[in-house]
């Protein structure tokens, strides 16, 4: 905890944006000179007592370079685990203290970085019970899967069962059926959906979450409902559809989002359909569009934006707003 102290110290948070009753994502700099992004929202007219919702970074830059993510251009290292811890002291020390009276505390190690590939995030999982007063906590951990890591996949399991039956989220990236285009979204080694329906029968036991098979839907992406049926059982997985956010990188690689503002599924509708039908639980998955032009939703990177020569249209305007 000495070092955690310490290393808190050397934490400077040097740029914020956003709206305080919606999102806000901050950036700061460590003690090694990573500039760290992280995000806490919360989803009106919900009171922040109620749900909220913490998004951090495990890596300096992120290696896997998915066609729709803008964090994926750079990568310079994994973040410690006091360099993840501080991003999460930092916003409960500035809501709450150490101890966090809300009913839902969702902590999604979901910014920047893959969090399979790093040890340290389970390490963070070990410790977070023991640093936190939160009843209410949630951990909730979204990864493409990569292969190699097979010990890192059990111990998650094991720190699951052991602090955090019933409050987990486990979510595989898979946003398409096709393993040719899935590879191309997703360039690298990863488990195949054999691989994942595996992990998942043995991750959910008795009064755990479903396992989340998540699609950032583009109309370009293949979906097909049979590919998911033959592999996964509805009792252990259900189904999260996302839009495809205004990103750099989706606009560079013409990936339109096949979901519109109001959760409509526009091509892919039989898509959803047919797994209700076969007794999935699908989400449909929209939130604030404020947070688009705030940069706090999955897929943006305000660091991309601040660098860019050319902005893009109807995103990332509160940090537009912020540097004028």
């Amino acid at each position: 905890m000495d070092s955690l102290m310490n290393d808190l110290k050397e934490f400077k948070v040097i740029e914020s944006y956003g709206r305080e009753d919606i999102a806000m994502v901050y950036l700061a700099e460590s003690k090694d000179g990573a500039l760290i992004e992280f995000v806490e929202s919360v989803q009106p007219p919900i009171p922040r007592e109620k749900k909220w919702v913490l998004i951090v970074s495990t890596m300096d830059g992120c290696p896997v370079g998915c066609m729709m993510c803008d964090a994926g251009g750079y990568y310079r290292r994994k973040l410690s685990k006091e360099e993840i811890l501080s991003q999460i002291l930092y916003l409960t020390g500035k809501r709450f203290g150490n101890d966090v009276p809300v009913e839902k505390f969702k902590i999604q190690f979901a910014r920047v970085g893959e969090p399979a590939l790093n040890d340290a995030v389970l390490d963070v999982l070990e410790e977070l019970p023991s640093v936190l007063k939160a009843p209410g906590l949630m951990p909730s951990i979204s990864t493409v899967a990569p292969i190699g890591r097979d010990s890192w996949f059990q111990r998650l399991l094991e720190i699951k069962n052991r602090l955090y039956v019933g409050q987990f989220q486990m979510q595989f990236s898979i946003h398409s059926t096709d393993v040719e285009q899935r590879n191309k979204i997703i360039p690298v080694k990863k488990w195949d959906f054999e691989q994942i329906a595996s992990y998942g029968e043995r991750f959910v036991s008795e009064g755990d979450r479903k396992v989340t098979l998540n699609f950032a839907l583009a109309q370009e992406n293949v979906a097909d409902a049979d590919v998911i049926i033959k592999h996964f059982n509805p009792e252990k997985f259900l189904i999260k559809i996302t839009p495809v956010n205004p990103t750099y990188r989706s606009v560079e690689n013409g990936l339109n989002s096949d979901v519109d503002d109001n959760g409509l599924v526009l091509k892919h509708r039989v898509f959803v359909e047919k797994l209700r039908e076969n007794g999935y639980e699908v989400i449909i998955s929209v939130g604030e569009l404020e947070e688009n032009k705030i940069g706090s939703n999955c897929g943006q990177y305000v660091q991309r934006h601040l660098t860019a020569q050319r902005k893009l249209d109807g995103a990332y305007l509160f940090v537009n707003a912020k540097g004028e």
